[in-house]
């Protein structure tokens, strides 16, 4: 049986839920991308089949920051997933700050696990750096989830060369992601 996971690209194309922007991209343009990107290398490979949370680039999920959250964590547990991995773009005062980092409910969760093979995929393909993960419970994709969920910062739309790369190459940066979920797998 197929193992089943649910990629939401972080925000909304516009508000409700719109995310950062930096370098004159806009955060939920990127991860909707890299996030269709996993979801055909997923696909392409029978042992998982992938969801995404958005579409189509202009498709917005309700009508509040919360409803909006909701609408996510709801077609997961629906579905119902066995993972779920939210694609974002952090966003920093720093235009240095460079990296990718994910963010975890508990670190007792699998999605830890999973989330460090992210990360060190992730950096092997793309070169940026391994932040690690936090723990943080109090976001609402991760304590409303029913599976293990895991939300990914795949790097700093804030900082030049991270925002180029994830704009001129999310195929790179789904390949990094892809691949940490299969050494999570063992495939």
């Amino acid at each position: 049986m197929a193992i089943k996971i649910f990629i939401d690209q972080g925000h909304n194309p516009m508000n409700p839920n719109a995310g950062a922007e930096g370098n004159g991209y806009r955060e939920q343009d990127l991860v909707y991308y890299i996030g269709k990107e996993l979801e055909a290398l997923l696909n392409a490979n029978p042992n998982f089949e992938a969801r995404t949370s958005r579409n189509s680039p202009d498709e917005i999920l309700g009508t509040s920051t919360s409803t909006s959250l909701a609408a996510r964590v709801n077609a997961a547990n629906s579905w119902p997933a066995d993972y779920f991995i939210s694609i974002h773009a952090n966003a920093s005062g720093i235009t240095s700050a460079s990296g990718s980092e994910a963010y975890v409910y508990s670190a007792s969760s699998p999605a830890y696990a999973l989330a460090e093979d992210i990360l060190l995929r992730l950096s092997e393909a793309t070169g940026l750096a391994d932040r690690g993960v936090f723990e943080r419970p109090t976001l609402y994709v991760l304590r409303r989830t029913q599976m293990p969920a895991l939300l990914l910062e795949v790097g700093f739309i804030t900082n030049p060369a991270d925002a180029e790369l994830m704009a001129n190459n999310p195929a790179l940066i789904a390949r990094g992601i892809y691949n940490g979920i299969l050494t999570y797998f063992g495939l």
